[in-house]
């Protein structure tokens, strides 16, 4: 009996490399920003934007690594639904900042 790495309707499972590589990805993309931070010799903008930059990388890690998200046509539809997930979150998140700032704006007694 032979074990592949799909199954389960053709969903793919990682193998052991290939969590060890997302963990020690994650593990670096963590350990830099908290050492900057820690350390506190940058500017405040270079270790804002080293953390911000930091974590996008690290969500794409675990989308790659550990949520095994990929262009393949298999996984494709996961794609998809992923994508607009994260649009839907987006429109949520930037339209409620936007209404609080304007509510701000128009609230506040000249």
């Amino acid at each position: 009996m032979s074990h592949s790495s799909t199954g389960h309707g053709g969903a793919s499972h990682g193998s052991m490399k290939s969590y060890l590589i997302g963990f020690v990805l994650s593990v670096i993309l963590t350990i830099i920003p908290f050492w900057m931070v820690m350390n506190g010799t940058a500017s405040h903008a270079t270790i804002l934007g080293t953390v911000v930059a930091m974590a996008v990388i690290q969500i794409v890690v675990h989308l790659v690594y550990f949520l095994h998200m990929n262009t393949s046509s298999e996984e494709r539809w996961n794609l998809v639904a992923f994508l607009f997930t994260a649009m839907i979150i987006l429109i949520v998140v930037v339209g409620s900042l936007w209404i609080m700032y304007n509510l701000n704006l128009n609230m506040m007694v000249s």
